[in-house]
């Protein structure tokens, strides 16, 4: 019988792109079932490595990547939003949340998985609702993941007529680096650490492959899938970089320990195996899990040792912002309201300083154009809104409390200011957008026009710092600065549209320039309201 070899190596292929597709259609709809509150989680619930752990866990079943959540905690923690020690607990319970998959992948469901894509497509195309919608991506993507690994697995069966194949499984079992270098390899290439493992998976329960084989190759992708966030950190800030550092030498840590213990490791999973009387299949899920979750508890002890390795590795500081609160707690909302109150006042400062900062960012990059301030501002808008989302809430749960006349005047201003800070980030936010739109379509403006835009730009900035210094000393002569700041800036405005339409005239400007210049104009006299706002509020409470 003669072995169309190509058209096995293109089923293979067609195989693997099925599964990918899958996994990716399957975690989308697991993810927007979550109703995309991912982020939220990994913020809210890391108050310690241990729920990290469940928290990577979780979201990495939610959204069935590993490497997914791993960018991002990596995001997380370049925004300031974790510490590098809860991203370390993430990393761990991620590594282990994605081995879910592969005990999935070891249950023979037979031919069943054709209902499954034929039920997930008719919720896909007879229903509109989105709740459908992604219900239908979730079982589609779950019969697609079973019918690639069938088309693997067909196309595999013949390997083992390949005298080279023969030899490569022998040197596997004899050089197990081989075996680890393949499995990154592997995983390198297709990004995906679970096709890595459904392959393994199909070759050993094709008896293609050993057990002493497949282990090395099972420990290499574990290796390969922290690529993909060593790339999501480029560029960003050192902490990110030191997260991804960590989800690399917590899985090559973890090889390096397999590897000494390697036969003790090959024996307990085997007994496990004929304890429980696993498939072929389910026995790679089980030595994935247990490799994962062994090296999770060997590790969990040391984060802080980790932590410290790899700043040592990675040194440095790069002015990364902790927008996370610092003041709120809750403890005293029933025993202290007016205290509850003081400690949301400085919350609301660290928003002016963060919503001051965010402007100086955007006013360099308009001076200088270079692009590291970016991020920056991108980051300090984000911190700004999550401020924004936790002492709203924090003042929302003190006016359950009863409170003094004076102190619900002091509520209501805070919740005000905390608005105002709020918008003048996502005006600077406006304004960084126009300027990047500038940059991309190669936009230029006037020197006249920019120098306005300079003039502007002080004034704005000058005002949003008094506004934050009146706030924190309750200094009416400071207050009263900002309205006259104010005053200049609505001045100026008007002189601005007035110098803007005469450049119109004379062909100075261009429209696309004009329409840049005019709305930074018009966001900066916004920023200036709100920054009067702050002031208004100071001199009505001393008043």
């Amino acid at each position: 019988m003669i072995i169309d070899w190509q058209s096995l190596f293109f089923q293979f292929l067609g195989g693997l792109g099925v599964f990918l597709f899958s996994i990716k259609f399957m975690g989308d709809g697991l993810q927007k079932s979550a109703d995309d509150r991912l982020r939220e989680w990994l913020n809210r619930f890391t108050t310690n490595p241990f729920m990290g752990v469940l928290v990577g866990i979780f979201v990495t079943v939610c959204i069935q990547s590993s490497s997914a959540t791993t960018v991002i905690t990596v995001g997380l923690v370049s925004a300031g939003f974790l510490t590098l020690r809860q991203a370390i607990g993430v990393i761990m319970g991620a590594n282990i949340g994605t081995t879910i998959t592969a005990f999935i992948i070891g249950i023979d469901i037979g031919i069943y998985f054709y209902p499954l894509l034929a039920i997930g497509a008719g919720c896909l195309f007879f229903f509109k609702k989105a709740a459908y919608q992604h219900m239908g991506q979730i079982v589609f993507g779950f019969g697609g993941l079973f019918l690639g690994l069938e088309l693997m697995s067909t196309s595999m069966q013949s390997l083992h007529k390949l005298a080279n194949f023969t030899s490569l499984t022998l040197h596997l079992s004899e050089q197990p680096i081989i075996g680890i270098f393949l499995g990154t390899l592997l995983t390198l290439l297709v990004q995906s650490s679970t096709a890595t493992v459904g392959v393994l998976q199909g070759l050993y329960a094709e008896h293609l492959i050993d057990l002493d084989s497949a282990l090395p190759i099972l420990f290499g992708e574990n290796i390969g899938t922290t690529v993909t966030a060593v790339l999501a950190s480029l560029g960003a800030s050192i902490y990110a970089k030191r997260a991804a550092a960590v989800h690399v030498l917590f899985n090559v840590i973890g090889t390096i320990i397999f590897m000494i213990l390697f036969t003790p490791f090959l024996h307990y999973v085997q007994w496990v195996s004929e304890l429980f009387h696993l498939e072929p299949r389910m026995q790679i899920a089980m030595a994935h899990g247990s490799f994962n979750v062994f090296n999770m508890m060997i590790q969990l002890p040391f984060i802080t040792g980790l932590a410290a390795l790899v700043t040592k590795l990675l040194p440095g500081h790069d002015g990364n912002i902790n927008v996370t609160t610092k003041h709120l707690d809750p403890a005293f909302i029933d025993s202290s309201p007016a205290i509850a109150l003081g400690q949301a006042k400085e919350e609301v400062l660290r928003m002016g300083e963060h919503a001051l900062r965010g402007l100086e960012e955007t006013f360099l990059y308009m001076k200088t154009g270079e692009a590291e301030h970016i991020p920056n501002v991108v980051q300090l808008e984000a911190g700004l809104n999550h401020l924004d989302d936790e002492i709203t809430n924090y003042l929302v749960m003190v006016s359950k409390q009863p409170l003094s006349r004076a102190d619900s005047v002091r509520h209501h201003t805070l919740l005000t200011n905390v608005r105002d800070f709020e918008r003048i980030g996502d005006h600077f936010e406006n304004i960084l957008e126009l300027l990047q739109y500038k940059a991309h379509h190669e936009v230029s403006l006037s020197k006249s026009a920019r120098q306005d835009l300079i003039g502007m730009f002080s004034l704005a900035i000058e005002a949003v710092r008094k506004s934050v210094e009146a706030l924190d000393t309750a200094s009416l002569s400071l207050a009263q600065e900002v309205t006259e700041l104010e005053s200049l800036i609505d001045d100026m405005e008007d002189k601005l549209r007035q110098k803007h339409i005469a450049r119109l005239n004379t062909n100075e400007c261009s429209g696309a320039a004009g329409m840049v210049y005019m709305d930074i104009v018009s966001n900066l006299e916004r920023i200036g309201d709100h920054a009067v706002n702050i002031a208004d509020s100071i001199l009505g409470i001393r008043h």
